[in-house]
Parts: structure tokens; C-alpha cells; sequence
């Protein structure tokens, strides 16, 4: 695993992401620094042991931003404006990805996503297992530089979480039905249920496993997401819009007694569920591969979208020779079942591949 000289991460933002994310990488035995715009917060993280001081030092490998989405971009160019540093890394949680990839032009940033959260908030529901097994989803562009992906995809490994690559676009209209979307309609049940128990309070009481799993983000932080909701406007409103198309043909199919639209929809519903992603590998299930790349823009962009394109997850990644100047190798750790097809397909892109034996 690409592990960097420097152990020191500074977090800006102690919300239950942030937070988490601190003790997460203190359990590895990082050096974490931290501040929050409430000073009270910052207090408490460092009385609690959250963050070992609030003052980053010289030697800090990486930043992670986790404010509100609408904040993230200029504190970005603001952190990497007052830092010289070609090796310095600046990253950020918010669930929406276009607007601050398009508005920091730093090879040394890369915007990330953790799929993870909780209906706790705050310090109090910090846990320092968030992340493992989660999936965390990188947005590299033709800028980010590839000792940027190779560290930082090192660090969120080691922390436990599943690390993935696409656009920066094609994140957000994509984690539009799979969070946003969700979200939104958790609390719209939600709200339903309450109303219709100020009638009959009963129903409350009949709320079963079911509803609790449908309804659990509804619990979760109200202030963060106006914020992710408006900046990926587009995508949510197109993704409400095919789910009204759809609730209102299963509302036809109940009023006309259409049974097999009703059982059509569960049965596909019930496979594609099934089928979620879930399996986990161990070092007897790795296989690797080395993928010679020439110095160009993108390039590793290139490899780590295709993986994400084909479900391929690539669990380690490493630069095995240093590609400034001349190009170089990496070093790729991936499910072994998928070794063929990942292979054939950097082939089909023009890449040469060496599998390992």
C-alpha cells in the first residue's frame, strides 16, 4: 500500500464526517489536526481526543475538507493558494462534485465522496469505523497529478473504505438517485407517517423493520444537505421526475387490477437488489496487474475511470516508477475473478499489461 513519508492530516470541518474521519486515521496512527468554524466544536474534539492540536504543521501530507458543499471550493483555493507545497494534497467529502472540481484548477486537489453517514451527528456520533467497506469515490480530471491519486488512494484504503474513480460529472448525476433522491424521499415518507398519525397515532406504533430501514436517513442532519440538494439541482429533479413516471404507473396498475405490473415490478426490484455489490476480498483473492502509462494528462484518470466503468474495484494502487518526465508503471491490486476483463479492456484502450503471476 502507497503509504507517504509524512503521517499528519489536518481536517477542516468536525461534523460526524469529519470527525469520524479524524479518529478513523488517528487509529492508524496518524497525526491529525483539526478545526471546525464553531469554536466550541474545535474545543471539544481536542478535549475529547478527536484531534491531537488545531495548528497544522510543515510536514502535513493532506487536508480533508468536510464543511457544507457551498463552502468547499473556496476554502480549497484558499488552503492550496497559502501553500507552496508541490506534494501537499487537498481533498473534501461533500456529496456533490461538478461545481467545486470545475472551480479548483490544482493538480494537488482531487475531489472525493465517502458513501457513508449515520443518524447521529456531531462529535457525539463520530465513530472511528465509518468507513470500512464503504464505498469512497475519487473524481480525478486530466489535471490531478498522479502521485495525488496513488497517496490519497493509499490513505482512504487504509482506513478501510473501497475506493472508486469516475467524473466528476457522471458522480453527481449518478449519486443523485443513489443519496440524493433516497434522502429526499425518506423524509417525505416520514413527514406522510407523522401527519397521518396526528389522526392515528397508532401508526407509529405499527412502524415495522421495514419502514425504520426506509426512514433511517430521515434522522440524519437536516443543515447539510440544502446545500448538496441545490448544487445538483439538474440531476436530483431529473431523477424525482422518473420516479413520479414510475409510482405513478404502479397507481394505475393497482386502480386497473394490473397484477402482473405490480409482481413485474417487485420481482426486478427483488433481483436488483440481490445483486448490490457486497462481497468481500482477501489477499488470496488479489491478483495484479502492471499497466505501463506514458506522461500525458489524464492518464491514470484514464485507468481508474475504466475500472469504475466495468465495476472493477481496485483495491491498492502503486507507482511502481516515477511517470514525470517519462512515463512509468502502475502497480494495480484487483479482484482476481476480474483480471481478464480488466486487462482486455486497458489492452483495447491502448495500454500494455503485465499480469503478475
Amino acid at each position: 500500500m502507497t503509504s507517504p513519508n509524512s503521517r499528519h492530516a489536518h481536517v477542516v470541518g468536525l461534523g460526524l464526517i469529519g470527525a469520524s474521519l479524524a479518529l478513523a486515521l488517528r487509529a492508524c496512527g496518524w497525526s491529525v489536526t483539526g478545526i471546525d468554524s464553531d469554536g466550541d466544536v474545535t474545543a471539544a474534539a481536542l478535549s475529547s481526543g478527536i484531534i491531537d492540536d488545531t495548528v497544522a504543521t510543515t510536514d502535513l501530507t493532506v487536508i480533508f475538507i468536510a464543511t457544507p458543499a457551498g463552502t468547499v471550493a473556496r476554502l480549497a483555493v484558499e488552503l492550496l493558494g497559502s501553500n507552496a507545497r508541490p506534494d501537499l494534497i487537498v481533498t473534501d467529502v461533500a456529496g456533490v462534485k461538478g461545481s467545486i472540481v470545475s472551480a479548483v484548477d490544482d493538480p494537488r486537489f482531487l475531489g472525493g465522496h465517502p458513501m457513508a453517514g449515520s443518524e447521529q451527528r456531531g462529535l457525539s456520533g463520530a465513530r472511528d469505523d465509518l468507513f470500512r467497506n464503504c464505498t469512497w469515490v475519487l473524481t480525478p480530471t486530466d489535471r490531478t497529478s498522479p502521485v495525488t491519486y496513488s497517496t490519497l488512494h493509499g490513505i482512504l484504503r487504509e482506513i478501510g473504505a473501497n475506493v472508486v474513480a469516475i467524473g466528476a460529472g457522471d458522480h453527481d448525476r449518478l449519486v443523485a438517485i443513489a443519496s440524493h433522491v433516497p434522502h429526499l424521499l425518506a423524509g417525505s415518507l416520514m413527514n406522510e407517517a407523522s401527519l397521518v398519525a396526528e389522526e392515528d397515532a397508532v401508526l407509529l406504533q405499527l412502524a415495522a423493520g421495514g419502514f425504520r430501514d426506509m426512514t433511517r436517513v430521515a434522522a440524519g442532519d437536516p443543515a447539510i444537505w440544502p446545500d448538496i440538494l441545490f448544487e445538483n439541482r439538474e440531476a436530483v429533479a431529473q431523477s424525482l421526475e422518473s420516479l413520479e413516471r414510475r409510482l405513478k404507473s404502479l397507481r394505475r396498475a393497482l386502480l386497473d387490477d394490473g397484477r402482473d405490473v405490480i409482481l413485474d415490478s417487485l420481482l426486478t426490484a427483488a433481483s436488483a437488489r440481490r445483486q448490490l455489490p457486497g462481497r468481500a476480498l482477501n489477499s488470496d483473492d488479489l491478483a495484479y496487474l502492471r499497466v505501463k502509462v506514458s506522461d500525458e494528462p489524464g492518464v491514470l484518470a484514464k485507468v481508474t475511470m475504466a475500472a469504475s466503468e466495468l465495476l472493477v474495484n481496485i483495491y491498492d494502487i502503486e507507482i511502481a516508477h516515477g511517470i514525470e518526465g517519462v512515463g512509468g508503471t502502475l502497480l494495480l491490486a484487483i479482484d482476481a475473478q476480474q483480471t481478464t476483463l480488466f486487462a482486455d479492456a486497458l489492452s483495447t484502450l491502448g495500454f500494455q499489461v503485465v499480469r503478475e503471476q
